[in-house]
């Protein structure tokens, strides 16, 4: 990573991190960042009993599945935005994460959500100008593949 790559990195790192400390929704989730970086980021959720859907079996709700890998989805193809736009000023970079979200997202359920935790990962498919199409993944704490996503989101 050179120079201009890790400065971007480290201002990534400070401002996307409100996504775990400052939302209140992925607050109430538990969400964690365990990596962030311009190519990478991997969130960790633990299971708790506020998140089964199925009580009867106890497994993590869809709609918590869909909302994991959305944000992931959405880190990372702000993580590429930065990494796209590094011309920019902080603030100008600031100012494009304020007009970012989600446009589309469509989630595949592979297997029941069972794990004592869940790590989320996300990668860019493509990226234009205003639109990052992002590759979703949830993976139990046993790396068994739990659902899989594509997500459209609007970046500048």
């Amino acid at each position: 990573m050179d120079k201009t790559e890790q400065e971007l990195d480290d201002l990534l790192n400070r401002l996307l991190v409100s996504f775990e400390t400052k939302m209140p929704f992925n607050k109430l989730l538990g969400l964690k960042i365990e990596a962030l970086h311009l190519d990478e980021v991997r969130l960790r959720l633990d299971m708790r009993e506020e998140l089964i859907g199925n009580f009867v079996h106890g497994i993590l709700h869809g709609g918590v599945i869909a909302s994991v890998l959305d944000v992931a989805g959405g880190m990372i193809a702000m993580a590429n935005a930065f990494k796209t736009k590094a011309n920019l000023s902080e603030a100008e970079r600031m100012d494009g994460i304020d007009k970012s979200g989600t446009i589309d997202m469509r989630i595949d359920y592979l297997r029941p959500g069972r794990g004592q935790y869940f790590l989320a990962t996300a990668s860019v498919l493509r990226s234009g100008r205003k639109v990052a199409v992002t590759r979703m993944e949830l993976h139990n704490d046993e790396g068994v593949l739990i659902a899989v996503g594509t997500g459209s989101y609007l970046v500048g």
